[in-house]
């Protein structure tokens, strides 16, 4: 509202959220992609969509730290590379439009605070696994303007550093990434902090089958209850679904 030089009036918003809290799906950018959009269309849509994502960054601050990994693509869609800060820039990929990416999200019922599974993570990184983790940066964002799934899943599934300390933190959770890969999806790891595990796959009817492994995995291996869903990538981001007329 300040960006829109709003000041005589307030606002009260009330969220109706299909995200689970401390998932690992980037629910806190959820809202603020939702809030930022919500509010730019009631005053005549007049932000451009960089200046969404920096009002964004301004809410996720206030939650979970001033990072743009999750409210860019949440309002831009697709997949978004944040080049810097200070300025931002953002960059971002396309996906080819011919081709399918469907992610299997399997949430168990386990709660992995952000702030516990940041605490795992080493103070320091040794060169040979810098080196390893930026190349299997640079071979992602190659396979997703490539449209490359194989090469997408496979630099997903190659963590060296983040993956091997959290993983042992959710039961069962080496073993549903086995169980995925076995099942034929491209690429499985932990979404965000976790407890979520994300799986690549080119078919929903595939995704389906891959996510009951998943979830069997989960009870087999860890004694957890957990819940897939099949999504298709959004190419579009945010946006105005439908308005009340009052």
């Amino acid at each position: 509202m300040k960006m829109l030089n709003i000041r005589s009036v307030g606002l009260s918003l009330s969220l109706e959220k299909g995200l689970p809290l401390g998932s690992g799906l980037g629910s806190s950018a959820a809202s603020a992609a939702a809030a930022a959009v919500a509010v730019n269309e009631l005053f005549g849509r007049k932000l451009e969509v960089k200046d969404l994502v920096l009002a964004g960054l301004e809410s996720e601050a206030k939650v979970s730290g001033y990072h743009a990994d999750n409210i860019a693509p949440a309002i831009m869609g697709g997949f978004v590379l944040i080049r810097s800060y200070d300025p931002l820039e953002l960059m971002s990929l396309q996906f080819p439009v011919e081709k399918d990416l469907i992610f299997v999200l399997v949430s168990p019922d386990f709660e992995a605070p952000t702030k516990k599974m940041r605490a795992a993570l080493p103070a320091e990184i040794g060169m040979p696994h810098h080196v390893w983790n930026c190349s299997q940066a640079g071979a992602f964002v190659a396979s997703v303007l490539q449209g490359d799934l194989v090469g997408l899943g496979k630099a997903l599934s190659s963590d060296k550093i983040v993956e091997p300390k959290r993983a042992p933190l959710i039961p069962g959770m080496e073993g549903v990434k086995k169980a995925a890969l076995e099942a034929g999806a491209f690429g499985c790891t932990i979404s965000g902090a976790g407890p979520t595990a994300v799986a690549v796959v080119d078919s929903e009817e595939r995704g389906v089958e891959i996510g009951e492994r998943m979830v069997e995995t989960f009870w087999k291996e860890g004694k957890l209850k957990a819940v897939a869903s099949v999504k298709r990538l959004d190419r579009v981001g945010a946006r105005l679904v439908g308005s009340v007329p009052r």
